[in-house]
């Protein structure tokens, strides 16, 4: 079969699945107008992540870019060719745990609370589920199928697990997955059915029901352990994840804005879905186009990158130094379960990572600031002079607008040691735009229109009253 007509029957497929999805949930309401999701917050004392909460700044950042490595693994592998792997006032709460974000909600008949990693590169929505033979401990008791009315699994003929673009496997019986994340990470269970609440306010919910999710009892080596955290929200564009089954009812789009990771937040802020999500301010709308794919995948979010600069000082990369290759590596994309940026160093024997630490190396040589070690990780780390704030700014030029990150938000800061570093690690599978690179904008993922649209904005101010 020719990879032309590969992609197209991937194509076709989707759009299928996106058909049945129309007619899977059985609603609460009769309004599918827009959808929100409240968020956590992960650094106040409720994080899911709280558990590395007794770990220095840089030890915390050392480990995080160890996770942004082994998630880099894993978009690697899905992005592969035929890899496998209601109203608007309903508000979904986004905490942030140190450097991660979660949502909130509960499901089953005996409304259980989850929170999940909200993951824009992954796509199956799971959470541990008892029996559990083996299972990362976690602050809120693990969810039990056996005592929920509303539970179901997925039968072996669903096209999920039926056919040659299947993601999941019928194994006696039973319609499983084997999820892995890289760097040893994976997730086995049972695809399930099951229904979800989401939050109106503090006391009223709406339920959906017959939502795909993956009953996971077998986990091996995440990070979340001893946290609140359960599993993984998946918004990538697998016809598993939450943009693909609530397609009809969010119309394809959803939004959030990340609050500065060094800034208190006192409420949860927001996950935005279909019409709730916010119109970006007249003269600053900014749409990338989602890039190129290579056929048989169609999962993670491609930006068609065509340049860097550093400072105003534009690198002059070739358009296709970062697109995909056939083999599913390289290329450009956003995830926010990624906290650091990383630049590839191996596009095309051109290491891109390399030039652009070489343009911070002059930008802040010109200014005689001292080099010094930071969070193993980091490549270029300087002493912070008294009173200095001329951060070198990034941009990446994209396919349709231009992606600029403001110098300070665009640096890892340790006040209390005295220093900063670049905030940007090296990429060996491909460039990655991360959370941190994603502060302090409103970002919208529509997949109607093909591209992400974003706009600079205070995201203090998206939080919930």
């Amino acid at each position: 079969m020719s990879a032309t007509l590969h992609f197209l029957n991937a194509k076709l497929f989707l759009c299928l699945l996106v058909t049945l999805f129309q007619h899977h949930f059985a609603f609460a309401t009769s309004n599918p107008a827009g959808l929100s999701l409240r968020a956590v917050i992960d650094d106040s004392p409720e994080s899911p992540l709280y558990l590395i909460g007794n770990l220095s700044r840089a030890e915390r950042i050392e480990k995080l870019i160890t996770i942004s490595n082994a998630r880099v693994n894993y978009l690697d592998l899905v992005s592969r060719p035929n890899a496998r792997v209601v109203p608007s006032n309903i508000k979904m709460p986004i905490f942030r745990d140190i450097h991660f974000y979660s949502v909130w909600f509960t499901i089953g008949s005996q409304k259980h609370p989850v929170k999940l990693l909200m993951d824009t590169g992954g796509g199956l929505i799971w959470t541990q589920c008892q029996p559990c033979k083996n299972c990362f401990s976690q602050n809120l008791p693990i969810y039990d199928p056996r005592v929920s009315a509303s539970y179901g699994t997925l039968p072996c003929d669903h096209p999920l697990c039926d056919g040659d673009y299947r993601l999941y496997d019928c194994v006696n019986g039973e319609c499983v997955y084997d999820d892995e994340y890289g760097g040893g990470s994976s997730t086995k269970g049972v695809a399930s059915l099951e229904s979800f609440q989401f939050f109106i306010d503090n006391h009223n919910t709406k339920t959906f029901s017959n939502v795909i999710f993956g009953c996971s009892g077998d986990n091996t080596d995440f990070s979340f352990k001893n946290s609140d955290i359960s599993g993984i929200f998946g918004l990538n564009l697998s016809p598993d994840s939450m943009l693909s089954q609530f397609s009809p009812l969010i119309h394809n789009r959803f939004s959030y804005c990340l609050v500065p990771f060094l800034d208190a937040v006192p409420r949860p802020i927001i996950l935005r879905f279909g019409e709730d999500v916010p119109q970006l301010p007249p003269g600053q709308v900014n749409t990338a186009l989602f890039g190129y794919a290579p056929p048989g995948s169609y999962y993670v979010f491609y930006l068609e990158l065509l340049d860097i600069s550093v400072a105003n000082h534009r690198l002059g990369f070739h358009p296709d130094l970062f697109r995909v290759r056939q083999d599913g590596s390289g290329g450009c994309f956003i995830d926010s379960g990624a906290l650091i940026s990383k630049i590839d160093t191996n596009t095309l024997g051109v290491n891109a990572y390399e030039a652009v630490l070489a343009v911070y190396k002059a930008y802040y040589g010109s200014r005689n600031l001292q080099r010094t070690n930071g969070p193993r990780g980091f490549d270029l780390c300087y002493e912070t002079p008294a009173n200095y704030h001329d951060f070198a700014a990034i941009t990446f030029h994209l396919n349709g607008a231009d992606y600029t990150v403001d110098g300070q938000l665009g640096h890892f800061f340790d006040p209390v040691n005295g220093f900063f570093c670049v905030a940007i690690v090296r990429g060996q599978l491909g460039t990655v735009i991360g959370a941190w690179h994603q502060q302090n904008k409103r970002i919208i993922y529509d997949k109607g229109i093909g591209g992400l649209q974003f706009a600079d904005e205070q995201c203090i101010n998206d939080v919930l009253p």
